[in-house]
């Protein structure tokens, strides 16, 4: 019995799309690629990407790690952003500002506690000397 719609198996499936695989470059292609793209005039330097089917972006990294004997990686906190730091620091950054925020009004505090007092110190001063009494003797 022949369906118009054959059911198909693995043996006669056809992957339309194979799986891309990423491109790599060695050293030697990248310098090669580097130079001639500096050495590129004006509105010349794009033509070189599209050539290469490479992007400006990679350039700069590429450059930014050239003569370095490691391979260039970008880290992972720069795709995700500055707020990448686990739960610990993240507790630890709220204790810290809770405790500066509560400093903070401690020294509020005593910043007006001591005008108080100096005001008072002036007050009584003043009192004194309008009373004509005679200052205490000073001791050592």
């Amino acid at each position: 019995m022949n369906s118009p719609n054959p059911i198909s198996t693995p043996e006669n499936s056809v992957n339309p799309a194979p799986k891309p695989t990423r491109r790599t470059f060695t050293a030697e292609y990248r310098n090669k690629i580097l130079d001639e793209y500096n050495q590129a005039p004006y509105g010349e330097k794009s033509a070189v990407l599209r050539r290469e089917g490479l992007y400006q972006s990679q350039l700069r990294e590429w450059s930014g790690t050239r003569g370095s004997k490691r391979p260039a990686k970008v880290k992972s906190e720069n795709i995700k952003g500055r707020n990448n730091t686990d739960a610990a620091d993240r507790k630890e950054i709220d204790r810290l500002t809770r405790a500066n925020a509560r400093l903070a009004k401690q020294l509020t505090q005593a910043e007006a506690a001591l005008e108080i007092m100096g005001k008072l110190h002036t007050l009584l001063e003043s009192i004194s000397e309008s009373t004509d009494t005679p200052p205490p003797p000073k001791t050592h």
